[in-house]
């Protein structure tokens, strides 16, 4: 009897398993990226062992892929969303959701202000940005429209940020309700802030509107009982814990790829969209004394620059940003605790909890932590890892 039920425990479970991969609802879209780097330039492919190895092309996903449906409307043939091919003009973050509620835009009427998590599907790391002004959008702009900052009224190219419906949980700045957005011209998730400090009014920014697929951005988590916890809406398998240690970007990737773990050595270092899809936004060490990651999955906790303890690592990620003077020598990370920087004279929370942001690939760990830029971002350049690998059936 012990045996019977073993084995049918067992055949559910397989079963069961393979229906959720198959029935992926949550699919990540590549990030593009075809080119390998170094810490510096531009590199040649490198091979098994070598430096470098492991880094965002060496592993190909769901290639991006578009339809324009020559009515206003893109369908991204990956995800099933259907997406709004031009903005318009800026808007207040409660008047976004009465365009979504009224539009009729190609015949359909369920339109709504996208997560940031489906927002963020579009990005593309083929993208490139020098301080405020753009090179190389970081979206598809043979399929969307895409506005820059106008210069002629002060702003950067910059600033034309796309908002998602995502409110942080916690507060930025000075105690600013923030809303999270992607800006496809610098490459970046950050939370800005609903309202203009001075006037109190609303402030305005871009919004896509988007339809479909309503459980893409809906995590699927299963903990696998050895040290692995499987994502079943991606087809993702991560490792449950990071091994509380601080690295360099080439030494985060020589990490992962030589990891074993629960009978697995396919491990890589996540892209930049991966290690997004398990960012819990429900969550900060604000408000829930957290990462912003679901509690499945354990985190190391650290002290801030100036020695407060509560704070939660950046994590690497396997995709170069290309943005600076010497665009090959940054890397994206993921925030999982709060997004700090230093901002006249004072450390806060500047850009929310899973904000994604770039950090040097490499330095001389004495030097840092520093900050950078108008914000004062907080660069540690030694930061954590938590590997993944494709559930394979």
């Amino acid at each position: 009897m012990y045996k019977k039920r073993g084995f049918v425990t067992l055949s559910i479970c397989l079963y069961m398993g393979y229906s959720a991969v198959a029935q992926i609802t949550y699919p990540m879209v590549d990030t593009g990226v075809t080119e390998f780097y170094s810490d510096n330039y531009v590199i040649s492919k490198p091979s098994i062992g070598d430096d470098f190895y492991g880094q965002d092309a060496t592993y190909t996903g769901n290639q991006p892929s578009y339809t324009d449906n020559g009515d206003g409307t893109i369908t991204d043939n990956v995800t099933g969303l259907m997406w709004e091919k031009d903005m318009g003009k800026k808007m207040t973050f409660e008047a976004s959701f009465s365009k979504a509620e009224q539009s009729k835009l190609g015949g359909h009427s369920d339109w709504r202000v996208p997560t940031i998590k489906e927002l963020y599907s579009l990005i593309q790391f083929t993208g490139q940005v020098k301080g405020a002004k753009s090179n190389i959008l970081f979206i598809d702009t043979k399929y969307f429209n895409q506005s820059l900052g106008n210069t002629n009224i002060g702003e950067r190219e910059i600033d034309a940020q796309t908002w998602s419906s995502t409110e942080y949980v916690g507060l930025t700045m000075r105690g600013d309700a923030t809303i999270f957005g992607v800006n496809f011209i610098d490459g970046r998730i950050k939370g800005y802030p609903k309202f203009n400090k001075k006037s109190r009014a609303e402030n305005t920014m871009y919004f896509r509107m988007v339809r479909g697929n309503t459980n893409y951005g809906k995590n699927n988590f299963i903990d696998n009982g050895d040290g692995t916890v499987s994502d079943y809406a991606t087809g993702l398998m991560w490792q449950k814990a990071d091994d509380g240690k601080s690295r360099n970007w080439e030494a985060s990737l020589a990490y992962s790829e030589s990891l074993e773990l629960a009978g697995h050595t396919d491990w890589r270092l996540p892209n930049a969209k991966e290690l997004q899809s398990i960012v819990d936004y429900s969550r900060s060490p604000q408000t829930t004394n957290s990462p912003a990651i679901d509690p499945i999955f354990s985190t190391t906790e650290i002290k801030d620059p100036e020695g407060n303890s509560g704070q939660y690592p950046f994590f690497w990620t396997s995709t170069t940003h290309l943005d600076g003077v010497n665009p090959a020598s940054g890397a994206v990370y993921i925030a999982f605790g709060e997004g700090q920087g230093e901002m006249r004279g004072q450390l806060m929370d500047v850009h929310g909890a899973g904000c994604q942001r770039s950090d040097p690939k490499s330095g001389n760990k004495n030097q840092y932590p520093t900050y950078f830029g108008p914000q004062g971002d907080v660069r540690y350049v030694y930061n954590y890892v938590r590997s993944v690998r494709t559930i394979k059936l």
